[in-house]
């Protein structure tokens, strides 16, 4: 059995910051669960682009609003009970509204080593 807490993951290597989010990976690739689940904070105001080619996600939003924009498709609003499932390596932009931040719980597949970043195309590279 594996137990963690999300205060003392907040307090380790597991939370990665970025300019537009912050990630606290709480299950990552070493736990050999097949997945990876993460709680992330999408900083209000901002807008960043992303497109997972190697991994699917699922997210489930918490707290806050906004939205996430598919690159040559629709719209969707973002608001607590929302959940959305980039199924088919969706490229899009996520938003957080000013008023507050976005906090996400999230699902990879397949798992995440933990340090991933997005690159330059708003890609996470496949570590081993």
């Amino acid at each position: 059995m594996i137990v963690r807490t999300l205060e003392e993951c907040q307090n380790s290597e597991r939370r990665v910051v970025s300019s537009t989010w912050e990630s606290v990976r709480m299950l990552l690739k070493d736990d050999q669960m097949g997945f990876s689940f993460h709680i992330t904070t999408i900083y209000q105001n901002t807008e960043t682009h992303i497109h997972y080619q190697n991994h699917l996600e699922s997210v489930y939003c918490m707290s806050g609003e906004g939205e996430i924009e598919v690159v040559g498709g629709k719209t969707y609003p973002i608001k607590p009970g929302t959940l959305y499932i980039l199924d088919k390596h969706d490229e899009h932009y996520l938003r957080a509204y000013k008023d507050a931040d976005m906090v996400m719980a999230c699902v990879f597949n397949p798992p995440i080593t933990g340090q991933e970043v997005h690159d330059e195309n708003g890609v996470y590279p496949l570590l081993d």
